[in-house]
């Protein structure tokens, strides 16, 4: 089974009670719906991934990429679907290795969103609408900015891909602006999701 976006959201929401991890999850949500139109594939698939990808982190953080396999398992998700979640986790909480473009994706725009994110929340307006390709790249080489976020699984994501990073931060942050209010980057005048 392949949930609804609704079901999907219903689910995270029952998981997730952090405000900033509901918005994470919708920011890889719309990245990912984005990637797909990109690449031709299909947006609902990849955005429910997005969404649903960090489902177990709040009330598992030790077992991150692992406790997601049974609660989805419990509800009678795809074995596939189930696949792609455990594998963004590569090389740091699970041994699942990305192999559909669907999957490396998600692996590479995780964090990326996570940087961007915070970008955008040190900006007057704490809104996208302006933010440049050369803004992310000057946030991204300073290592202090948004420390949490690892730069090195951004990078062995891009490799796995068919794009360069200028074209997967152009994408990624194009998709944000594309769904602004939805990611929770609209700026101090946003609606809620």
């Amino acid at each position: 089974m392949i949930p609804s976006r609704q079901e999907a959201q219903e689910l995270l929401y029952q998981y997730t009670e952090t405000e900033a991890l509901r918005k994470h999850a919708h920011q890889v949500e719309v990245v990912m719906e984005g990637f797909a139109k990109l690449f031709n594939e299909d947006p609902e698939l990849w955005g429910t991934l997005g969404l649903l990808h960090d489902l177990d982190y709040e009330k598992y953080p030790d077992q991150h990429c692992i406790k997601v396999e049974e609660i989805l398992k419990d509800k009678g998700y795809d074995e596939a679907f189930i696949r792609s979640i455990q594998s963004h986790g590569y090389g740091i909480c699970s041994d699942v290795e990305p192999k559909s473009l669907m999957e490396k994706t998600l692996y590479t725009i995780d964090e990326l969103t996570g940087i961007i994110n915070a970008a955008c929340l040190v900006r007057p307006d704490k809104s996208i609408k302006d933010f440049k390709l050369k803004s992310l790249k000057k946030k991204y080489k300073d290592k202090k900015f948004a420390a949490g976020c690892d730069r090195s699984v951004i990078e062995k994501g891009i490799d796995m891909l068919p794009l360069d990073q200028d074209q997967v931060f152009t994408e990624t942050i194009q998709a944000l602006k594309d769904q602004a209010e939805r990611a929770g980057l609209a700026g101090e005048e946003e609606a809620h999701v």
